[in-house]
């Protein structure tokens, strides 16, 4: 398809799927408390209190699991050992098709067993040969028990794990997040908030942030062979203010922005600004509209709102400005069909959709 066809269809897509839905005036739009008493804007689960006690009790059940015991497999590394019989003795690595070779008996199949099910295995082939045979396996060097992490890390691929290995240990053996120029500026690739952990087809409730930034343990599970963890890519590292502002731009996100440095940054609101801001998140395909009193933060009555990666900070005139006026109006065609097709990050924000 040429690219113009593709705008045209962009613009087509949000005339005709939700720029209907979006003709109220902000008199409709949640209002999002950030006092102290009634807590935060932004709750970074996006959880209400039972869906956070399911995914505790969850991540509970799988730090009290038992260790898989350990069956050796290909790659590994084994040295084989019969009691009186040095000549029998052996060290080699288990073949890509679960066999070892050994004197008498020919190929013997371990990958799959325990130490204890491959050393009475090699007991068994010798009995004919070796009176009252002695058999003992050690593990050299385990190539087997791996973990894959893939995305934005810096270095992607399989990586050998222990008992002891939990996820920030992963991601640190991956190099942490990718990273890339944006305006000239070097910024991490990464979206931990998106990232997902796979463990047997299931994926688990896990919060990267919570494990990686803030090491909780509850979080930082333990990483088993063959789980499977995605870092999800952030597809737009900038905030974009507009609006009844003196100075609409697009910023690069910064880790701890907030909606104050940001209207400064912006050469504060015009005379003609409404009495509240109004930050959309989610990107255009699906947003989520909150509206801030900005006036009961510069009076100490609420806490400045941190603001995350993709976020639109619009700034309107008054409270009959439609949402359609922003879309059409206060957004290039551009940047509407980048936030349709490629998305801004995403976050949950605490009230019901």
């Amino acid at each position: 398809m040429r690219p113009c066809a593709v705008i045209l269809a962009a613009m087509s897509v949000l005339s005709g799927c939700y720029l209907d839905r979006l003709t109220t005036n902000y008199d409709d739009v949640f209002e999002a408390s950030n006092t102290e008493d009634d807590g935060a804007i932004i709750d970074e689960t996006g959880h209400g209190a039972e869906e956070e006690a399911r995914i505790r009790k969850r991540l509970m059940e799988l730090e009290m699991e038992e260790e898989p015991a350990y069956h050796m497999n290909a790659g590994d590394k084994i040295e084989i050992r019969v009691y009186d019989h040095e000549d029998l003795g052996m060290v080699t690595r288990i073949g890509p098709d679960g066999m070892v070779g050994f004197a008498f008996i020919g190929q013997v199949k371990l990958s799959g067993q325990t130490i204890a099910q491959g050393a009475e295995c090699i007991r068994e082939g010798l009995e004919p040969y070796v009176k009252n045979p002695v058999v003992s396996i050690t593990v050299l060097e385990v190539q087997s028990e791996n973990a894959t992490i893939a995305g934005s890390c810096a270095r992607p691929g399989v990586y050998g794990i222990s008992n002891s290995t939990r996820l920030a240990d992963l991601y640190a053996m991956a190099g942490s997040s990718a990273e890339r120029l944006f305006n000239g500026v070097s910024v991490d690739v990464a979206d931990l908030g998106h990232s997902i952990f796979v463990r047997k087809g299931e994926i688990l409730p896990v919060d990267f942030r919570k494990a990686i930034e803030n090491g909780d343990m509850l979080h930082n599970i333990r990483v088993r062979k063959g789980d499977y963890v995605f870092i999800a890519q952030r597809m737009e590292a900038s905030v974009i203010i507009c609006g009844e502002v003196r100075t609409p731009h697009k910023r690069l996100y910064e880790e701890g922005m907030g909606l104050i440095e940001t209207l400064t940054a912006a050469g504060w609101m015009k005379d003609s600004h409404w009495s509240h801001v109004i930050i959309i998140r989610d990107g255009l395909a699906h947003p989520r509209l909150y509206k801030v009193d900005v006036d009961g933060i510069l009076a100490g009555k609420c806490r400045n709102v941190p603001l995350k990666a993709g976020d639109i900070v619009y700034v309107p005139k008054d409270s009959m400005s439609e949402y359609n006026v922003f879309v059409n109006k206060l957004m290039p065609t551009a940047q509407i069909f980048s936030l349709v097709a490629g998305r801004a990050s995403t976050v949950g924000l605490s009230h019901d959709d």
